[in-house]
């Protein structure tokens, strides 16, 4: 009596492709599409810099080892970084609509891959609004010791990665075409919540303390202003750090699931 021996088909010699190839595949030409669209990187990277200049523009204030205009860059800086790498993860909306999801289970590239690949193109894009906005912060007055520059550059820039996992795990959760919209809505409300925008206090500070935008955003002024407050008080380092720990280990496990979820056979 003759066996069979049940492979995988898209083995080659019984053994499986390795995803890594379709990975780096898959990413290269996301962020090549990303990069072409002219319009969204408009908005992603002159809207922020548009900001900057009304709010940050020739205000020398000191705060902290700078002054104001150097508080407010690394503000919209952030803000812009968060904005692309939302609106790239976004795009997995369109792509799960589409069935793309399903096309990409035929494939060795496994979730934890496609989640990694989508946070890795949406943190390219974000470096585009980041070095614009320092550039032009430079070029206008904006002041700091250059550990300053250094390590708020890093944050804004590593720590954009937590928005591009929050981006894909509300486009997965949702999955409509109104789910990028949804993300980028919300981004705004978190801004204001995250006392990115306006410095709050009181009760909607305390309340802003759980929200994600809080803790990145003071992570990366903290080099600045190590941790002092513009309305008094001082959040210590801890804090910041434990808020972005916890919201990526949030937002990826949603992701997670939101991808196996449009996977699933129904």
């Amino acid at each position: 009596m003759s066996t069979t021996t049940l492979t995988d088909p898209r083995a080659v010699d019984g053994v499986r492709p390795t995803p890594r190839p379709a990975m780096a595949t898959y990413a290269r030409l996301d962020l090549r599409r990303q990069l072409r669209d002219r319009i969204g990187m408009f908005f992603v990277v002159g809207l922020p810099t548009f900001m900057f200049l009304v709010f940050g523009l020739g205000s020398d204030d000191p705060v902290g080892s700078g002054n104001v205009a150097m508080y407010v860059m690394i503000s919209m800086a952030a803000y812009g970084a968060v904005t692309a790498t939302t609106s790239v993860a976004g795009s997995a909306a369109t792509e799960q609509v589409m069935g793309w999801g399903r096309q990409l289970g035929l494939t060795p590239m496994r979730p934890v891959a496609f989640v990694v690949a989508k946070a890795a193109v949406a943190m390219s894009v974000a470096a585009v609004p980041v070095v614009a906005i320092y550039a032009i912060g430079a070029a206008t007055g904006a002041r700091g010791d250059w550990s300053d520059w250094l390590l708020s550059g890093a944050v804004v820039w590593l720590g954009s990665a937590l928005f591009a996992v929050y981006g894909l795990a509300v486009c997965l959760v949702f999955r409509g075409h109104n789910a990028a919209g949804i993300a980028s809505g919300m981004i705004v409300v978190l801004a204001f919540l995250g006392n990115v925008f306006t410095p709050m206090s009181g009760f909607m500070l305390d309340l802003g303390r759980f929200t994600p935008l809080y803790g990145y955003v003071a992570l990366a002024r903290f080099p600045l202003t190590d941790g002092w407050l513009p309305v008094g008080g001082r959040d210590p380092l801890w804090l910041p750090v434990a808020n972005v720990l916890a919201w990526t280990v949030i937002f990826g496990l949603v992701a997670l699931w939101g991808v196996r979820r449009s996977r699933a056979r129904t």
